[in-house]
């Protein structure tokens, strides 16, 4: 929280999706955001999302947004997000550690390149590592000390799909990232939690609604829910004061295979 008691959060993979969703509702509800995301233009389009966002609603003067571009998968990159952050801001409450990648569908996993592992693993494993390391080290050394990182997994964290096994593995490993987090966080006040996602209505799932393949080998459609819930529900674990954290939250559509998949 800066001198003005706005809170100060970064939000990776900020330009589309869930990343957009979280970073349009922490704007509109008085979080100062630093949207981060290889697009510049696709972050000010989400900048411009949570200014119509407010419409109607009191103003939130202290409010404010800073986009910087940045590739997750490169350590010089995501040393400038952190510092232009220090610059503007004076500190860091929040980390929603969310850009990522499914990388090629629908491949199976004897015929998966090593170069399209290799991407999927570096942006969701590598690139939230270097994020989260960069975040604990500012929260660490801050006054007042501590913050919170929020990773952002996956119920592929869980349970697979069919030919999902770089995504799937990337997950799993995320998990043991917010359980290391949480536990090396405890003496300096920095919370760690994870929330698992299952189809958010993004562009990253469209495929759901014409049709996703099932371990018995159908494709079948699936539903989906509005990210808008997702991102309420990041909120709810980033407001919480520094003594709770949810560890893992799952949020998914209500309807989707998930509990009994396969």
């Amino acid at each position: 929280m800066n001198a003005k008691g706005t809170k100060i959060a970064i939000v990776t993979g900020a330009g589309s999706g869930i990343g957009r969703a979280v970073a349009v509702e922490l704007l509109r509800t008085s979080w100062s955001v630093a949207l981060a995301g290889r697009r510049a233009e696709r972050l000010e389009e989400t900048v411009a999302l949570a200014e119509t966002a407010r419409q109607g609603q009191p103003a939130a003067k202290d409010s404010t947004s800073l986009c910087v571009r940045t590739d997750v998968t490169h350590p010089d990159e995501v040393a400038a997000l952190f510092a232009a952050v220090r610059d503007r801001f004076g500190r860091l409450d929040l980390l929603f550690n969310n850009a990522g990648t499914f990388g090629p569908g629908g491949v199976p996993f004897e015929e998966l390149p090593y170069e399209a592992w290799r991407h999927v693993v570096g942006t969701n494993l590598d690139g939230a590592f270097l994020c989260a390391q960069a975040a604990y080290r500012q929260l660490k050394e801050q006054d007042p000390q501590g913050g919170r990182i929020i990773n952002n997994g996956s119920i592929s964290a869980h349970t697979p799909r069919p030919h999902s096994a770089a995504y799937t593995a990337s997950k799993h490993a995320l998990t043991g990232l917010t359980k290391s987090l949480s536990l090396d966080g405890r003496p300096y006040r920095i919370a760690c939690g994870q929330i698992d996602i299952g189809n958010a209505a993004t562009d990253m799932t469209e495929r759901m609604r014409t049709g996703v393949l099932q371990a018995n080998g159908e494709v079948v459609p699936e539903p989906a829910m509005d990210a808008a819930d997702v991102a309420r529900t990041v909120r709810h674990m980033a407001e919480l004061p520094l003594e709770a954290n949810v560890q893992f939250a799952t949020v998914l559509a209500t309807a989707m295979p998930y509990v009994g998949r396969g």
